[in-house]
């Protein structure tokens, strides 16, 4: 990266854009479950929102269930043209978005391009503020200059997925976590853009390049304000019959409290509390032995379960995952 502007901490997870048919089931669990705000456009589209941005989550009727695009908003025009002029450069394909598309995003500029596993990448300037109150369960989320959380993705390619948002957004290694899960080791490898913690997660079987999640992304993670809500919301998910993947628990690095409900589309979504800020001035990379201190329990989990997770590993061998090599710069060291 050297010899051109870094573009850290100009550039935080803004939204995401979800495609699913099953619009009935993801209004209750995203308000009444979770605590969100919602809004209803029209038959075929849903937003919802955490603070005073227009759209933080946007759904759209499709049959993919599962997250299809990462929205990044920049501090300003200057980084959204750096950021273009580097996916250009390296013949990537870039597409402005329209007014229409941007509306729909709360944005007021929009350009996407291809990203790992398929997840098209956005990024985007000037949020749109919206005029309505919040009407939500929840007291408030964390949002701000840090962005709205974080999206963990599963990869048979991780050194690729890391170059990438490297390449793309300068972004930085924050550690690991060494983990065993049924028998199976993982690697995960933390990313962040900016002082939190990590924006990006990216798991990998050690020693086997198979992918046992189905969905593109395996969890999007966000952050209450308040201990209350974490407790609230959890009850709720319970009280109104979703699944919840994993109990709540504390993380070894980012030492957040959170737990991961299954939504109705099947990937995982973490409510989190209270995760270290990393100091630039003093962080310094390491890994970590197992993913919590205590908790995150599998919740419901059975023997057909662990069939299925196996399977969907023996098939992800027969497919190669999509990666963008053009932007996935040099094999990067873990270090």
């Amino acid at each position: 990266m050297t010899g051109r502007p870094d573009v850290f901490g100009s550039v935080r997870l803004g939204h995401l854009v979800i495609e699913t048919n099953r619009f009935t089931d993801w209004r209750r669990f995203g308000t009444d479950a979770i605590g969100l705000h919602h809004d209803d456009l029209s038959r075929d589209l849903m937003r919802f929102r955490l603070d005073d941005h227009a759209c933080r989550f946007l759904l759209r009727r499709g049959p993919a269930e599962d997250v299809v695009a990462m929205g990044w908003h920049l501090d300003d025009h200057t980084t959204f043209e750096r950021i273009e002029a580097r996916v250009r450069a390296h013949g990537v394909p870039a597409v402005a978005g329209t007014a229409e598309e941007a509306g729909l995003r709360g944005v007021e500029r929009l350009l996407r391009f291809p990203g790992p596993k398929g997840i098209t990448q956005e990024i985007c300037t000037t949020p749109v503020l919206a005029t309505d109150p919040l009407t939500m369960l929840a007291s408030g989320w964390v949002t701000g200059d840090p962005g709205m959380g974080h999206v963990a993705l599963t990869s048979t390619r991780p050194a690729l997925t890391r170059g990438y948002f490297s390449t793309v957004f300068d972004a930085r290694l924050t550690d690991h976590i060494d983990e065993t899960i049924s028998g199976v080791k993982l690697r995960i490898r933390f990313l962040r853009v900016n002082e939190r913690h990590h924006s990006i997660a990216v798991a990998a079987v050690r020693g086997l390049p198979v992918d046992p999640v189905r969905t593109r992304v395996q969890h999007l993670n966000i952050q209450c304000q308040s201990l209350d809500d974490l407790a609230r919301s959890y009850r709720r998910v319970h009280e109104l019959g979703f699944d919840m993947a994993l109990s709540i628990g504390q993380h070894t690095n980012d030492r957040e409290l959170s737990y991961y409900a299954r939504t109705p589309s099947g990937f995982e979504w973490e409510v989190g509390w209270n995760p270290v800020v990393v100091d630039e001035a003093t962080w310094e990379p390491g890994t970590h032995q197992g993913i919590s201190v205590w908790g995150h329990t599998p919740v419901g989990q059975t023997v057909i379960d662990r069939l299925d997770r196996f399977r969907l590993g023996a098939r992800s061998l027969l497919h190669r995952e999509k990666t963008v090599p053009a932007l996935s710069g040099a094999k990067t060291p873990d270090g």
